[in-house]
């Protein structure tokens, strides 16, 4: 560590596993946390000038002390003070790193998505109250709000009685952090690379099909990221998007991890997506992509999670795969109120020669857009077609 500066990402990674030696030891989620913020206030005091030998021992005798102390100030958990073990000595922090079980706490079942989401932000990501605030476009007390219920909900949850790694607690964790990656970036958090972040450190404990999965899945989409807009900012389509913008390193690296999670033979959901994902990463032109492999892997999307948005992407594969018409046929079987589902019929109906159809289809579809960007894309799309005619 520098004489002169604390490291940043070294905090980052350092506060979970310090907050998870505190909710072992026996304190609150929540008390837990506070404690860890005030001990890494004096580090940031400290530190520059005088830098520990282990910093995470350093910040587990520091945030313990700041535990014991508040503990010991409140007179309402007198009884409580009576079952706290006394400080133990300085010493190394250990190799033991909780951050995994902190991850199964932060998405307990008794969470709803988006108290997970905020509190996997705040306790394992280590971003302040004001950053997800930003990120999730709400205001600050909102979102202190929200995290300071999830925290007294899981309060009374002990480490020990998390059920590490068990299928149900994994799909949970998976689904926080795939919701954060489908947040995108906002303000001056980038909450697409902060879930990669999270699920690499995820990957490297636990050793499970879908968590790979869900990581060559990030990595795929993530290498398209550069161009999905134009210099204007605008939606770039995938079949238009300039395919030499998109980061090899990324794709090689994501198509890997797929393939070894994939030799596992435990197929999932994230696999399936990462798989399509992958096919799409393959082709050197839209016009080369295999869309009967794609086909075959929304077939199994659906067989797992029977999901109507996985219905929906296998329609518009079939349109692709066997001509519009059989796609229009696919479609037709979809609930008319499924998101995006006019999105869909507008382009197949352009594929299909129907320039009217399609724009006034591709109108109505902007109104229900779920942001501007793709609003913008679709009223440009409907503008267009009208322009033809």
């Amino acid at each position: 560590m520098q004489p002169s500066s604390v490291d940043e990402e070294q905090i980052r990674v350092l506060t979970p596993q310090v907050i998870a030696v505190l909710v072992r030891r026996g304190a609150d989620f929540a008390a837990a946390e506070d404690a860890v913020q005030d001990a890494l206030i004096e580090a940031l005091r400290a530190w520059p000038q005088n830098p520990p030998r282990d910093p995470k021992a350093w910040l587990v005798t520091a945030a313990w002390r700041k535990f014991l102390d508040a503990t010991r100030a409140d007179t309402s958990r007198r009884r409580r003070e009576l079952t706290v073990d006394a400080e133990p000595p300085p010493g190394p922090g250990g190799e033991t790193d909780d951050t995994l079980q902190l991850y199964f706490l932060c998405a307990h079942p008794s969470l709803s998505p988006s108290s997970a989401v905020a509190l996997t932000l705040r306790a394992v990501g280590g971003l302040t109250t004001a950053q997800i605030a930003a990120a999730y476009l709400v205001g600050e007390a909102t979102m202190a709000q929200r995290i300071s219920r999830a925290k007294r909900t899981v309060a009374g949850v002990g480490l020990n009685t998390v059920r590490f790694g068990s299928p149900g607690n994994v799909a949970t964790v998976l689904r926080t952090l795939y919701l954060v990656f489908n947040e995108g970036y906002s303000g001056n958090v980038d909450l697409a690379a902060e879930a990669i972040r999270l699920t690499r450190q995820l990957a490297t404990g636990i050793n499970h099909p879908e968590v790979h999965g869900l990581l060559a899945l990030m990595l795929l989409h993530h290498a398209r990221r550069p161009a999905r807009t134009d210099g204007a900012g605008r939606l770039v389509p995938l079949a238009e998007q300039d395919r030499s913008r998109w980061d090899t390193g990324l794709i090689t690296e994501g198509v890997a991890i797929l393939q070894r999670a994939l030799a596992a033979d435990r197929l999932g959901e994230y696999q399936a997506q990462a798989a399509v994902a992958a096919l799409h990463a393959d082709a050197q032109t839209a016009r080369e992509t295999d869309w009967p492999q794609i086909v075959s892997w929304y077939d199994e999307l659906v067989r797992l999670t029977g999901s109507p948005v996985a219905r929906l992407n296998r329609a518009v594969a079939v349109g692709e795969a066997d001509g519009p018409r059989a796609g229009l046929a696919a479609l037709a079987e979809l609930d008319p109120a499924l998101p995006r589902r006019t999105a869909a019929l507008a382009y197949l109906h352009e594929r299909d020669g129907d320039a009217g159809t399609a724009a006034r289809l591709y109108a109505e579809a902007a109104l229900a857009a779920p942001n501007l960007a793709e609003r913008e894309h679709l009223a440009r799309q409907a503008a267009r077609l009208h322009a033809v005619r």
